[in-house]
């Protein structure tokens, strides 16, 4: 049963920018975006639509070809699909594309919408000790209780198993384990990895219908270029957690980029040159959209948000999103060289961003599970839905539709196309200018001589410093101490609150405690009266600040001067102070309260 809404190419609202091109209710597709394609099957310019159907997820998987919103093709298919590409394969005229559909630990190819290769991913290493408890149990050596405990042993030690050891330990009483033994126990243990995700990668040129290499991310934290003309391994990388999303730009003869979404919620890049992948960025929640526009990654996340980075890894924005996002899709439009970014959401709506703005809203006539853009029949600018309840919904946009994107500035703001005004050249400048040009030479040796000078000054300082110390920090490394002062009050009376912190490392075998030190103020005692002149303090910890505070009198109170206040850190034995701080006094401002 097909019809449309409204009747055929009708809008289900008068300022939608989509017509309702099909709907078929009743179709009964179950299939996720990675496992639907839109591939001109015969070469003629018409594209048809290719679902590799999940079935009941247990059973009935099928490779169905869908023609308007009717099922016109399909094959079985033996193991859950987990995505489907087109690639092509050689160079015959006409150029009729492959279909390649990862299911399982294998991938199967189809041409002409027939069976043709079958390419099996390479097998896993066997852990040594499974097999051997297998041999012994095939030779019977061990009995089903013996074999059934040390692989519950290996399986609770973190080891990897095979699918018949697994098997095994699910029976539930001797007579069913020995059973199992002996229909699969000379058989040859065998660890296969299962497909994760499907992409392709252009070969040698960047045509639309050049010959592609399909990229396959594993189950085994791998992701594997292989080749589709003689289907041989070309590359792996390894990486450290399953892909579960893939984006491929440039060539494989040349140089090439994999973006790939893992469950540990980074996406790692993996380059030609490298073997080892490189984390680019990491999010918050786990990814369930991966897209790429240019050198920029969309990412949709389950906490209702879209988020976008750079190849850097530098996140350019961020939005909320008003449901939770079920599915994502590229909206390429190649006639007006627009591309967004089309997410589906539990509110049966499907919004378009272009940057971080929304441009489109579509409602469907129920919640999205798979979206696919692209050319559908002679229609280029198509949207297929297939909804949770097993329907198809075809979408086609109006070619009258122009998107803008509002509230992004597109090059530099208008204030800077503004030219100054820049005034005439003086006399004096013109003067300047030309003795510049004559007397260069001298003029950039006095500065050079100038510059050395202040250099020289700026050193002897410090040198001075250093012998006085008169520093607030300490240049001894056995007793490294720093020594602060703040002044309160506004006069005549100040408080001066000194902050003091041995900053040496202490460990478990020397404390580095500070011991023995005493603090002094030297002053004018005709302008200052402080109390307590000297303060004994107590062994310093590392890593403790220390807070201490003195009373400071000014003594002229007719003609209040200002000086300097000078505190030292003292150690009994050494002739010179520890630490020295220089405390500029502010000018007293009489008794406010007289």
């Amino acid at each position: 049963m097909e019809r449309s809404i409204k009747g055929a190419g009708e809008d289900t609202k008068k300022d939608s920018n989509w017509i309702n091109a099909h709907l078929n209710p009743i179709a009964g597709l179950y299939a996720f975006s990675s496992g639907i394609a839109l591939v001109d099957l015969n070469g003629q310019g018409s594209s048809n639509l290719v679902v590799a159907d999940l079935g009941t997820g247990l059973k009935d998987m099928k490779l169905k070809v869908l023609k308007d919103s009717s099922v016109v093709q399909e094959h079985s298919i033996i193991d859950v699909p987990t995505g489907i590409v087109s690639v092509y394969m050689d160079l015959n005229e006409p150029r009729i594309p492959s279909l390649v559909v990862g299911s399982g630990s294998s991938l199967y190819v189809y041409k002409n919408l027939r069976p043709f290769y079958k390419y099996n991913l390479p097998q896993l290493e066997v852990n040594a000790e499974e097999a051997k408890l297998w041999h012994q149990a095939a030779e019977q050596e061990i009995a089903v209780d013996t074999l059934q405990a040390g692989l519950e042993a290996l399986n609770k030690e973190g080891k990897v198993l095979t699918v018949q050891s697994l098997d095994y330990l699910e029976q539930q009483d001797d007579k069913s384990c020995t059973q199992f033994l002996n229909d699969y126990g000379s058989m040859s243990l065998k660890r296969e990895t299962v497909v994760t995700c499907l992409s392709t990668l252009k070969k040698s040129m960047s045509e639309a219908d050049a010959i592609s290499c399909a990229v396959v991310g594993t189950e085994n934290k791998e992701i594997l270029v292989v080749d589709s003309e003689a289907f041989t391994l070309l590359k792996t990388f390894s990486l450290p957690s399953v892909p579960c999303f893939m984006s491929v730009t440039g060539l494989y003869d040349v140089t090439f980029v994999v973006y790939a979404a893992c469950r540990n919620g980074r996406v790692y890049l993996c380059k030609k040159d490298s073997a080892e992948a490189k984390v680019c960025f990491e999010v918050s929640s786990q990814i369930v959209g991966f897209e790429r526009i240019h050198k920029q990654v969309i990412v949709a996340m389950m906490n209702q948000t879209l988020a976008c980075f750079s190849a850097k890894g530098k996140c350019l924005w961020n939005v909320d999103l008003p449901g939770s996002v079920v599915c994502t899709t590229l909206m390429d439009h190649k006639a007006k060289g627009f591309k967004a970014v089309m997410v589906g959401l539990d509110t049966s709506k499907v919004l378009v961003y272009h940057n971080n703005n929304i441009v489109d809203t579509i409602e469907l006539q129920g919640v999205p599970q798979a979206l696919c853009f692209g050319k559908y029949g002679v229609e280029n600018t198509s949207l297929i839905a297939i909804l949770t309840t097993g329907a198809i919904e075809v979408l086609v946009l109006k070619r009258t539709v122009e998107y803008a994107d509002k509230g992004i500035n597109q090059g530099p703001p208008a204030s800077q196309r503004i030219k100054l005004e820049i005034p005439k050249k003086s006399q004096l400048y013109v003067d300047q200018t030309v003795r510049e040009r004559n007397h260069y030479r001298d003029m950039f040796q006095n500065f050079q001589y100038d510059l050395r000078q202040i250099r020289l000054t700026a050193a002897k300082s410090y040198y001075k410093s250093l012998n006085l110390k008169v520093t607030p920090l300490s240049d001894d490394p056995a007793m490294p101490l720093s020594l602060t002062a703040s002044i309160f009050g506004i006069g005549p009376r100040f408080k001066m609150l000194l902050n003091l912190v041995n900053t040496a490392a202490a460990t478990s075998v020397d404390p580095k405690l500070a011991c023995r030190l005493k603090l002094v103020f030297r002053y004018a005692e005709s302008i200052y009266d402080i109390t307590p002149r000297i303060l004994n303090l107590p062994a310093l910890v590392p890593e403790q600040t220390y807070n201490f505070s003195v009373c400071i009198d000014c003594l002229e109170k007719e003609n209040p001067i200002q000086d300097d206040v000078t505190a030292f850190v003292c150690k009994a034995g050494r002739s010179k102070p520890v630490v020295t701080a220089i405390i500029s006094m502010p000018v007293a401002g009489g008794n406010v309260f007289a």
